[in-house]
């Protein structure tokens, strides 16, 4: 009950602050301020609220048993507060109710601006109490399910935070662009105060789009950071549209006609993000990307919310259209502002490509039958387009603002491009068109340095673009000239793959049982693949093994058999049945009622091996859901039993039998082997363009 008070509080301050800064007088204005900041307030207890419920372990609220466990550790508890639907909405009021705060108390954003801010945070809090993580559970239980084992994973625990906190910071630019549109600012007065809100927000959800595509890499075991999923490109394209935000601002700020394309960007980006958090979390992508959300009633809500947002700032664009700054673009098509325009135009189509991609199980589905693209249709599409763009950024980097200022000519350039198809041929890129966009990457990076050094560029805007041009020349390396091979590999036999010494070791349990390792040495160093496990003992996560180099990595995705070694037998009570090695009787079986309606099971079972007899007591503890029991070692480690199934007139078990820990882990086990040359250049570029987009906040 806390938790919803809070929130509708959070919605009411909200609401009466949009009205005081309506007004636009200094006395509404000073209650507009203190009343954002109560509304953060509120929130702010709303969040804390959620947490103490998780720390808790409060399992009579929904959002609690379905994301949180008691066995989880501390870090996967806070995770928790934004593992779902719920949490990750209230997550988001947070954040933007947090710079909301900032702007109150330092009053950066006039009042105009505020009064749309605090509009957009009132929608934000509607989303949340349309899918509140406060609703009561409908049944008693003593757990909660706890987070998925893939995402129990430190990148998983800050990817969604950052993510979030550039979905948020991108609603000041906006408030910025319709608040000057509302209260007829002039250019000067709010584009610098935008622009570094924009560098902010652009950077974080830059960052958090690199994060997830580092742990898609290092996790899931594909061997790929991007997949071109739905629930991907919903964050790409508002990325994309943020980066042309910034980009013709700065030409806004010299040519004050081109002020249109500012608004028009910023009310896309953030609508983009609306309309993004729509694809993935209505259902409608269920069948179509692997981390959607399921489909939910809030669908709707939020295409409502993004409707709002989205027509409210185009009709306000549009009233205004004739008060804003007439006359040229630019003054030649040799200059900056033009090339630069270009580059903005080239990543607005690319924006469109990708939209329209993502977007595809939508528009099929209102035509009949819901179908969407797949990966070819990006590669197709957008790679052309890449091309021509960052040879557009190589060329404005070369010229400065006005006609006919040359910062250096591009011979330097020319052989960077050669360089870079050679280094993509090398790696064994065969196609054109990714050897055309590793030479034109390479001549972007390499246009970045050598404007830096003529003083046409900041350091920031240098370290940016020279991220931008590494990150999608090892795209190009580690993708196009990736090669992989799947190869049976005996404990100890020595194999020769892609120029690599690779021996399987074996593998190794961690004790308790929890994890295991398959471990491999890759000329010579130990690498080692990750199993979680799951209480039964079956897989339930896998971690690859990625030996590191400054050529690249070798990638190793172990893929175990499905039997493994394992045999299921149905026993009946009092009947001895035998497999190869051993004989089972089952003796009986006893049912204690638990707690929250739990069964404890227990099941009595005789073991020999013809010389000794040995009793096992087998536990499986069991609820409307299923049951879960782990293995037990019989006769010094044998075999181990698990008990799976019990009949219903308890005269019949049905046990797993598996074999010894000694001999699983020196089963031959198939290994996906493949080498990703120069990957780490991706990683550093990455670090580089977030890092230089907040540098370049300094100027």
């Amino acid at each position: 009950m806390l938790g919803v008070i809070s929130l509708a509080l959070t919605l009411l301050l909200s609401l009466a602050a949009v009205l005081c800064f309506a007004v636009r007088n200094e006395g509404a204005e000073k209650w507009g301020r203190r009343l954002a900041t109560l509304s953060f307030a509120a929130v702010l207890a709303a969040s804390v609220y959620l947490l103490v419920l998780i720390f808790n372990n409060r399992f009579d609220i929904a959002y609690v048993a379905g994301y949180s466990a008691v066995e989880l550790p501390v870090i996967y508890k806070v995770s928790a507060f934004w593992a779902g639907q719920q949490g990750s909405f209230l997550l988001w009021l947070l954040i933007h109710g947090a710079a909301g705060f900032y702007l109150a108390i330092k009053k950066a954003l006039p009042g105009a601006g505020m009064a749309v801010y605090m509009g957009l945070q009132s929608l934000l809090a509607v989303l949340v109490l349309a899918k509140s993580p406060f609703v009561p559970n409908e049944v008693t239980v003593q757990n909660g399910v706890g987070l998925n084992p893939l995402l129990q994973d430190p990148w998983m625990a800050v990817h969604p935070p950052i993510i979030f906190l550039g979905y948020a910071l991108l609603a000041v630019p906006l408030a910025y662009s319709a608040g000057a549109l509302l209260a007829g600012q002039k250019a000067q007065e709010w584009l610098p105060a935008a622009r570094r809100w924009a560098l902010v927000g652009w950077s974080f959800l830059g960052a958090g789009i690199f994060i997830g595509g580092y742990w898609a890499y290092k996790v899931l075991g594909w061997g790929g950071f991007w997949g071109w999923d739905p629930v991907e490109n919903s964050s790409l394209v508002p990325w994309l549209v943020a980066g042309i935000f910034v980009h013709v601002l700065k030409v806004a700020q010299i040519r004050q006609a081109v002020i249109t394309m500012v608004h028009l960007s910023g009310i896309f980006a953030y609508a983009l993000v609306l309309y993004g958090t729509f694809l993935t979390r209505s259902g409608i992508l269920g069948d179509f990307s692997v981390h959607s959300f399921a489909g939910t009633s809030i669908g709707i809500t939020i295409a409502v919310v993004n409707a709002i947002v989205l027509v409210s700032g185009l009709l306000l664009l549009a009233a205004k259209a004739k008060q804003l700054p007439q006359g040229e673009y630019y003054l030649g098509y040799d200059s900056r502002e033009f090339i630069m325009l270009l580059g903005a135009l080239l990543m607005a189509f690319i924006g469109s490509v990708v939209f329209l991609g993502m977007s595809m199980p939508l528009l099929t589905q209102l035509m009949g039958r819901p179908a969407a693209v797949d990966t070819d249709f990006y590669v197709r599409t957008v790679m052309p387009l890449a091309i021509v763009m960052l040879l557009a950024v190589s060329c404005a980097l070369l010229r400065g603002y006005g006609q006919g200022k040359v910062l250096a000519n591009g011979m330097p350039l020319l052989v960077l491009g050669v360089i870079g198809t050679a280094c993509g041929y090398a790696a064994g890129v065969r196609q054109m068109l990714p050897l055309l966009l590793a030479a034109a990457a390479l001549m972007a990076a390499g246009a970045a340095v050598l404007a830096k050094c003529r003083n046409g560029i900041r350091n920031g805007g240098m370290i940016a673009h020279l991220g931008l041009g590494l990150a999608i020349f090892a795209i190009v390396l580690a993708g196009s000239g990736s090669q992989s091979h799947t190869q049976e590999m005996a404990v100890g036999e020595s194999y020769d793959v892609f120029g690599h010494e690779i021996v399987f070791r074996g593998q190794e349990f961690a004790e308790g049982l929890k994890e295991k390792y398959y471990v491999y040495t890759v000329d010579g160093r130990e690498v080692r693949a990750l199993t979680k496990l799951h209480a039964n003992g079956t897989d339930a996560a896998r971690e690859p093994a990625i030996d590191k180099g400054i050529g690249g990595d070798v990638y190793l995705a172990p893929m175990p058999g499905k039997e493994n070694n394992r045999l299921e037998m149905v026993l009946k009570q009092g009947r001895m049945d035998m497999d190869d090695d051993l004989a089972y009787r089952f003796d009986g079986v006893s049912i204690d009622q638990q707690e929250g309606g739990r069964l404890l099971i227990t099941a009595e079972v005789a073991v020999t091996d013809g010389e000794k007899v040995e009793q096992a007591s087998l536990v499986m503890t069991a609820n409307a859901d299923g049951g879960t029991s782990q293995p037990v070692e019989v006769l010094g480690g044998q075999k181990r039993l698990r008990l799976t199934g019990v009949a219903q007139n308890q005269k019949q078990i049905r046990l797993e039998i598996l074999p010894s820990i000694t001999e699983e882990s020196s089963q031959p086990i198939m290994t996906s082997v493949s080498v990703k040359p120069c990957i780490w250049l991706l990683w550093l570029g990455s670090v580089l363009v977030c890092g230089g987009s907040l540098l370049a906040l300094r100027y």
